[in-house]
């Protein structure tokens, strides 16, 4: 299955902006302090789950601890993901303070939705400074087994290569870049994979044959390819996640920021497909530089 109807979501207890990440993720933006900063993020977040809960979505909540602080525990995303055939894969992550993001409390009631018959765990990557930071690094076209990532020096092609070679998943990578020329660190903020729809920023890969590779990729594999240029991106337009209701019903996850990037075109076309689902992020994507689909962390 491509798609799932159930998520974890981590309640954030001492969210805020954090120097580790900013190093390398553009999107970042200090607001803020303190309390001020985790205050508007609870509200933002609260108001997505149940706007999660009211279209159908089965949510497995984790409240965040206050020690050890990891303010970007709000993205559950980078350092696990789960799979129908029951694997539970470990993610090795770049900066110190990501890495606590793997508490046993979390791993507990991730257990409770989700039977683990094998974990593929690539943590001791880090030892050797080589990352792969969960959904956030791959795309995963899960029907035909395709890993899309954008190498950074958050996406290594070694651990994608392992990845693969223990998923039976092909890789596609390739280098992607903003207007500035900085790589852009994480594969799920310029592209998306959904059952039908793959929203992509084609012009933030600047090799041709790279370019060709994914668009042909996407094509064969009966992909409606909506591009989205470097301004939507900036607006996480790219940071979408399609899910699915318990009735069936096929569901888009994007922020109000993404949305009100998009064209009206593009509006009308997805809105064809999916029920659009676009809660308010500011706080969370501006500190946190990550956004509605960096929030979820599917369970299958």
């Amino acid at each position: 299955m491509q798609t799932t109807s159930t998520v974890f979501i981590v309640k954030p207890v001492r969210f805020g902006y954090n120097p580790q990440t900013a190093e390398s993720n553009a999107f970042q933006r200090r607001t803020g302090y303190g309390r001020e900063v985790q205050e508007g993020a609870l509200r933002e977040f609260l108001a997505y789950a149940a706007l999660l809960r009211a279209n159908g979505v089965n949510i497995a909540l984790a409240e965040d601890t206050e020690d050890p602080r990891t303010p970007d525990s709000i993205f559950p995303n980078n350092w696990f993901s789960t799979h129908e055939d029951g694997t539970l894969v470990l993610y090795p992550m770049a900066m110190p303070n990501r890495r606590a993001e793997r508490k046993e409390n979390f791993l507990n009631i991730i257990k409770k939705h989700f039977e683990v018959k094998r974990t593929v765990d690539l943590t001791h990557y880090e030892e050797e400074g080589l990352f792969l930071e969960g959904t956030g690094s791959l795309i995963l076209d899960r029907e035909n087994k395709i890993a899309y990532a954008c190498l950074s020096p958050r996406t290594s092609q070694e651990v994608l290569d392992d990845f693969c070679s223990q998923m039976g998943d092909r890789a596609i990578s390739f280098r992607a870049t903003d207007q500035k020329g900085i790589d852009i660190y994480h594969t799920n903020v310029m592209m998306s994979v959904g059952t039908t729809y793959a929203i992509v920023c084609l012009d933030a890969i600047e090799d041709e044959a790279e370019r060709d590779a994914v668009l042909n990729s996407l094509e064969k594999t009966g992909k409606k390819v909506m591009e989205i240029t470097h301004e939507q991106m900036n607006s996480f337009a790219g940071n979408m996640l399609e899910l699915r209701s318990n009735e069936g019903k096929k569901l888009l996850i994007m922020s109000a920021s993404a949305r009100k990037s998009l064209t009206s075109e593009q509006n009308r076309e997805l809105s064809k497909t999916y029920r659009l689902l676009s809660p308010q992020l500011e706080t969370i994507e501006t500190n946190g530089g990550g956004s509605a689909r960096c929030m979820l962390a599917e369970i299958f």
